[in-house]
């Protein structure tokens, strides 16, 4: 399977997006397709043996709609030269519709309004009247420059309602046709039947001022959208365009795209840093917060990870390139915030549906309420008039925008906070959390366990039990184990070479050293070999009641003694703990450590609720656990045995410190590994949510309304006034100005700490 981005022209609506959906999945071969209107993007998955890409872009061009060139990540000057592109075009209509269409409309009102012409100049040339050839003639050259200028709305418009599948076009078309076409006949009905009373028929300006209305919300449109990805243009534009390669000793600029793996780099003070890389020379301290919102620089030394974008501060040195184009941690942010901003939400699948079928309902009522009222009075001017005005008033842009908008606007919002939502559907979820599960080692504490107590039996010597349990440990890759390990190099041990080694998952480690097996693990492994602990215990216990890991080595079947490690707690995890419980969400840690250890630390913490000494493939079945209680469950960890839970639980967030599997499993990532990120993201959910459903509360209730105003509920009711076509046109144009501004408060949005 592949998946492919294609930037679509043309669409002006969420019934559009619906159309060119229908359109692709049609395509043999093509698995899903998913149009987002705001991104103006289609996400398409297919088998390439059965479906080509000449095919799907056929498919869209068939549909009455421009398939642009596939979509690479990253790609934002194409992108912005595009957008840019569109808006300047929009404002130049709009110009030309404004410029027309305000004398226009002066003259219709004027003429037709006595107590205006009592105190605004009017050209006695120009009186219907008097001179109606003069006035008609005026109208229609006044309106033929705005209807070129707004001729995309008949030929999008008509194609769409000729397929059977009108969009916002096919009624903007539709509505101002009629228009025009019965101020046509009325001038006819002037100049050849001299009936002077159809003069006052003419219903040019409303075709030409409600075309002018709608190209300044189009432009107003067109420029609200472009704001709500600025956050991931500014990613974009983070990376330098050039590298300093080393050949050969020399220093030489090239274009970043032409940098290898391999290469030795250089960067000097206050450089961005091009491709990520291992430092192999030199020092400095680099700010990385354009990535993980870490404020402060990072002290770097040879061995030590760089990543593109990042500013190196004050020194001078030399990395090799590990990863460059688009496997770069930039190139892998953008593509992940692109993806969710071009993912749709769970929650906008209802006013897709009620998008896609909107406008030709829309059409059959409009029919309806023109012949009603035209039943009911004979007055063909009051049928034409509801006619448009429903047609004009009914376009579903705002129900088309108010999901796809506030996702974006959300998703960039925490982008810019080192927060990764995968998808809308992450984004949507992450807010009915009500319990989340943190993994301690590496999660809840540093992950850099230290040795801080070794206990020996009787007649075993320290340093020679020490130097045994690290050379076991050397070929173990468990924290805790590592910590054993620097405590022998910190005191000079030298490694004996292991004749066996294997490692017991979830127990520790079994080994030969010149002839002596070891057994090093947790207490499981010692009942489960058979092991007495004989006077350790009580020390054991006692290191455990104080919050540190017993470790236990037997030789030969024999207990030889219990070092124990403490893994220090990070300096957020107290105050992310107590943000989450204010919030209402219940917190609780899983740990394969022993009870009492595991205890120790979620007193420090304030945790309640603590899964002691859980396997690694059991830690999903205790999230499993939590859900069967009606919970909504979201699991926090950094390992790669925190995959499998990770995916179980409703929402998977992943620390970006730890391992790429748990990463890829999770469903939000955070690029640091501060965990009053994890409130944040919760805060931001919700935030995200509230302006989703304001949104949708506020185009459905415009549409709700308005339909039934511009349909002359209220003239039929309590005889009061009708929504004159060009009132219907500047509402229909605010509504989705007013969604894209509402989705755009999301920029202020911060955490509360």
């Amino acid at each position: 399977m592949e998946k492919q981005t294609i930037a679509i022209g043309g669409m002006t609506c969420a019934a559009c997006a619906m159309r060119v959906e229908r359109a692709v999945s049609k395509v043999e071969g093509v698995l899903s397709a998913s149009v987002n209107f705001a991104t103006e993007k289609a996400t398409i998955s297919y088998n390439p043996q059965k479906a080509k890409l000449p095919a799907i872009r056929a498919a869209i061009e068939k549909a009455g709609y421009e398939a642009l060139e596939a979509q690479k990540s990253g790609a934002v000057d194409e992108d912005k030269i595009r957008k840019e592109k569109e808006i300047r075009s929009l404002r130049r209509k709009f110009i030309v519709a404004a410029v027309f269409g305000a004398p226009l409309l002066y003259l219709a009102m004027v003429s037709m309004i006595w107590w205006l012409r009592a105190w605004l100049p009017f050209p006695r040339i120009l009186d219907p009247m008097q001179y109606p050839l003069h006035y008609i003639a005026v109208q229609l050259v006044l309106t033929i420059p705005i209807l070129i200028v707004g001729r995309n709305f008949y030929t999008v418009g008509f194609k769409a309602f000729s397929q059977g599948s009108p969009n916002m076009d096919s009624l903007i078309a539709i509505g101002t046709s009629a228009a025009v076409l019965y101020s046509l006949w009325a001038s006819y009905d002037v100049l050849f039947n001299l009936n002077f009373g159809s003069v006052n028929n003419l219903y040019f300006e409303s075709a030409g001022v409600i075309i002018a209305l709608i190209l300044l919300g189009k432009t107003l449109e067109a420029v609200s959208k472009g704001k709500t990805s600025e956050a991931i243009k500014k990613l974009m534009g983070l990376a330098p365009k050039t590298a300093t390669v080393i050949q050969e000793g020399k220093e030489l600029d090239i274009p970043i795209d032409e940098v290898e793996i391999g290469q030795i780099l250089l960067v000097r003070p206050g450089g961005k840093i091009p491709v990520d890389g291992t430092i192999t020379e030199g020092h400095s301290a680099v700010d990385e917060s354009m990535l993980t919102g870490e404020s402060l620089p990072i002290d770097k030394k040879p061995g030590d990870k760089v990543f593109a974008a990042t500013i190196n501060k004050n020194g001078v040195f030399r990395f090799e390139a590990t990863k460059v184009g688009s496997d770069t941690a930039l190139a892998q942010i953008i593509k992940l915030v692109e993806d969710a901003q071009g993912s749709k939400a769970p929650i906008a699948a209802m006013a897709d549906v009620v998008s896609g079928v909107f406008v030709p309902v829309v059409c059959v009522f409009a029919i309806a309420a023109a012949a009603a009222w035209y039943g009911y009075t004979g007055d063909v001017t009051l049928a034409l008039t509801i006619f448009i005005s429903v047609l004009i008033i009914a376009c579903p842009c705002a129900l088309g925008l108010a999901t796809p908008t506030a996702v974006m606007v959300g998703t960039g919002k925490g982008a810019e906070y080192g927060i990764l939502f995968k998808g809308g559907e992450a984004l949507e979820t992450a807010h009915k959390v009500d319990t989340i599960v943190f993994d301690k080692t590496g999660t809840i504490t540093e992950g850099k366990p230290e040795v801080t107590d070794i206990v020996t039996a009787p007649g075993i010597d320290e340093g020679r039990l020490l130097q045994l349990f690290a050379s076991a440990e050397k070929g173990s890759e468990h924290p805790l184990g590592e910590a054993v390990v620097r405590r022998a190099e910190e005191e000079k041990r030298e490694f004996l070479s292991v004749e066996h080694f294997q490692a017991l998952t979830g127990l520790g480690i079994e080994a030969v050293i010149e002839g002596t097996r070891i057994y090093a693990g947790n207490r499981k492994l010692m009942n489960e070999k058979g092991i007495s602990l004989g006077g350790l215990e009580a020390e054991s216990d006692r290191l455990a009641g104080e919050g540190k890991t017993p470790m236990y080595v037997a030789l030969d079947d024999k207990i030889a003694g219990v070092a124990a490690v403490a893994d220090v707690v990070k300096k957020s995890s107290e105050e992310a703990i107590r943000a989450l419980k204010n919030m209402g969400i219940t917190v609780a840690m899983i740990t394969g450590d022993n009870l009492k250890t595991a205890n120790a630390i979620a007193r420090q913490v304030g945790i309640d609720r603590v899964l002691a000494e859980v396997l690694p493939q059991d830690k999903s079945n205790e999230v499993k656990k939590l859900q069967e209680e009606k919970r909504k469950v979201a699991m926090v960890g950094d390992g790669i045995n925190d995959a499998p839970a990770l995916v179980q639980a409703d929402i998977g967030i992943a620390v970006g410190s730890g391992a790429d599997v748990a990463m890829e499993s999770a469903d939000v990532v955070l690029m640091r590994s501060d965990l009053m990120d994890v409130p944040t993201a919760i805060q931001l959910s919700r935030s995200t949510i509230r302006n989703i459903k304001q949104n949708l509360f506020w185009a459905f209730a415009y549409n709700t309304a308005g339909i039934p105003v511009a349909a002359g509920v209220l003239k039929f009711l309590f005889g009061g006034p009708l929504l004159d076509p060009i009132l219907a046109a500047a509402a229909m144009s605010l509504s989705s100005v007013s969604v894209l501004t509402n989705a755009l408060r999301l920029r202020k949005f911060r955490p509360k700490r």
